[in-house]
């Protein structure tokens, strides 16, 4: 892989990683801590949806992301045919 298609291949790497944590930021602080009060108000299979959010949705999200991530690293890994040797 010449240095141009590594440059390329990292910024779409680093791109990933940074949406991917956004996500997790997103659900983990914003809707299980910063809006547990008002999601409060909506029920979820019989529990507040911000309590649900806190215990079992965070979690779940983070399982959901880890599995996107490797999906996508190797769609990425395809693209540029990262696993060959130059």
């Amino acid at each position: 892989m010449n240095e141009e298609k590594r440059q390329a291949y990292w910024r779409a790497n680093k791109a990933l990683i940074r949406n991917l944590l956004i996500v997790w930021a997103t659900v983990s602080i914003i809707l299980s801590i910063l809006l547990v009060q008002p999601l409060n108000t909506i029920q979820f299979f019989g529990v507040p949806f911000g309590f649900w959010m806190a215990q079992q949705g965070s979690i779940y999200v983070f399982v959901i992301l880890i599995f996107t991530y490797a999906i996508q690293m190797d769609k990425l890994d395809k693209k540029y045919n990262s696993d060959r040797r130059d």
